[in-house]
């Protein structure tokens, strides 16, 4: 065994053999070198392969027993993605790079990807535009896109962090705005339709190393402490219960994680919860803090970033970093 890698995943001889057949075909093959590229559902898979869905379903299911790849639900759809760890993971990823990418087979499936990926961000931005006007009217009420996206990529410092989860993550801004900051990112979201868009968004920035999943934020689909940067960016006022949500982020954050929450200050707009489904009408400092606290985090910063004078803003912006009290030692959690 290398000894340089003493965490890589082992398999024994049988489930060596049961990896290995499951890549040694053909289809399958085509669909790890598809997957490689994006998460695509099944739909996608049978018009890019031309072959009957019980066909695709089959091979997929195989493929998904032997650890090569994963499946993520989202509504009534099935998503699918190369597994993001294991020794399935290390087998497709050293078998991906032994194949001939001008291979005309593969070249043929990767322009067909192209096309069904084309299309489908085509109705995702359908979606946005029939709603950027609403998005538009609540952005004009306050501080600037850009002097908030500034002080939260201040805020959450360099990392690198091994993995950053994003909830609520709508368009995707945060994963494209940290993606040189983490080795993979994770972006959760209700809306099927958002999370279209956000994948069209993302691919087309080039960011690769990022999946976008339905995920309930009360219920993560995520193990204790398993990520080391939580972000959650002008969500917590859409929801009933914000604290629980928060308390359910910090579940999730390794030792010494960071979590950065951007919201809006309190104010008055009631229109906003009348019209556009806002829960609360901003959070006051106090009370994010105490949440924060109780949820067992040291709250290390907040800021409050007002609209300039003269400008049509009326909301603030506030700005907690939180971090894990907790660290960890020669691979074990202690307290700090």
């Amino acid at each position: 065994m290398d000894e340089t890698e003493p965490d890589r995943a082992l398999l024994g001889v049988h489930a060596a053999v049961g990896v290995l057949k499951a890549v040694a075909e053909p289809t399958r093959l085509r669909l790890l070198a598809l997957l490689a590229r994006g998460e695509l559902n099944v739909k996608d898979l049978t018009r890019i392969l031309n072959q009957s869905q019980p066909r695709i379903s089959r091979h997929l299911k195989l493929l998904a027993e032997a650890g090569l790849i994963e499946r993520a639900p989202e509504g009534s759809w099935v998503y699918f993605r190369l597994a993001d760890t294991g020794a399935g993971r290390e087998v497709a990823a050293r078998v991906l790079k032994l194949l001939q990418l001008t291979d005309p087979v593969i070249v043929r499936d990767q322009i067909r990807a192209q096309s069904v990926q084309e299309e489908r961000q085509a109705s995702a931005l359908s979606y946005f535009k029939s709603h950027a006007a609403d998005w538009d009217k609540i952005r004009a009420l306050h501080v600037a896109e850009a002097e908030v996206e500034a002080a939260v990529s201040e805020a959450l410092g360099p990392g690198p962090f091994d993995l950053l989860l994003d909830l609520g993550t709508g368009t995707g801004r945060m994963l494209e705005l940290f993606a040189s900051r983490f080795r993979r990112g994770l972006g959760l979201d209700l809306s099927p339709a958002m999370l279209a868009y956000a994948r069209g968004k993302l691919e087309r920035a080039g960011v690769a190393h990022v999946q976008v999943r339905q995920g309930n934020l009360y219920d993560l689909p995520l193990t204790d402490g398993s990520a080391d940067a939580v972000v959650m960016h002008q969500v917590l006022h859409f929801l009933s219960d914000p604290q629980r949500a928060v308390r359910e982020a910090v579940r999730v954050l390794a030792p010494g994680g960071r979590l950065l929450i951007v919201d809006f200050a309190p104010h008055e707009l009631e229109f906003l919860r009348e019209e556009h489904a806002h829960r609360r009408l901003g959070f006051a400092p106090d009370t994010m803090s105490q949440w924060l606290a109780a949820s067992g985090l040291d709250v290390t910063m907040h800021k409050s970033i007002a609209p300039e004078r003269g400008t049509d803003g009326k909301i603030a912006v506030s700005l907690w970093l939180a971090q894990d009290r907790r660290v960890r030692i020669a691979g074990r959690q202690e307290v700090a």
